[in-house]
């Protein structure tokens, strides 16, 4: 998968379980029955379970789109100016589309992996080209590193 296919996904899935999120909030938050009960303290507790499940995805998804986001920072030589926007858009709802469109019309994303070919310096570049130039054990080091990284999250506690 090249760079510009990888971003798209990652910031496409990012903005729809921003949708599935936002949606579990209206459920349990917005929701409300003529009885003044809300799904949120039904019987069901669809709300709730709503929150729960679709954040835990969100938080997953976001993660993902922060290391493919440090992934392409070092392999496509981003200005830290970009970077930061990048990390920047997965905060607001539904801001990684319009950022990736930007990026990719920016020429911030390429057709192939540059570290695949060039000669890496640096650790970090060193690093990269390890997980480009092998994509099957790469894939296998992002996810176990998002898988890390929501242990942390979890641990940490969710966002206030």
């Amino acid at each position: 998968m090249n760079p510009t296919r990888l971003y798209r996904l990652v910031a496409r899935a990012e903005a729809v379980t921003w949708a599935l999120l936002l949606t579990g909030m209206f459920l349990k938050y917005v929701t409300v029955f003529r009885d003044g009960s809300s799904l949120a303290s039904s019987t069901t507790g669809v709300g709730e379970v709503a929150v729960s499940v679709f954040g835990m995805v969100h938080g997953v998804v976001f993660i993902a789109y922060c290391l493919v986001t440090v992934l392409l920072f070092v392999d496509q030589k981003w200005p830290v100016s970009r970077l930061a926007l990048g990390l920047g858009a997965a905060v607001p709802p539904f801001a990684t589309v319009p950022f990736e469109r930007y990026a990719e019309r920016a020429g911030l994303l390429g057709d192939a992996w540059r570290l695949r070919s060039d000669a890496p310096h640096g650790l970090l570049e060193k690093l990269t080209a390890w997980l480009v130039r092998r994509p099957a054990q790469g894939a296998l080091v992002g996810l176990v590193a998002v898988a890390g990284l929501t242990g942390v999250a979890l641990v940490v506690g969710p966002p206030v």
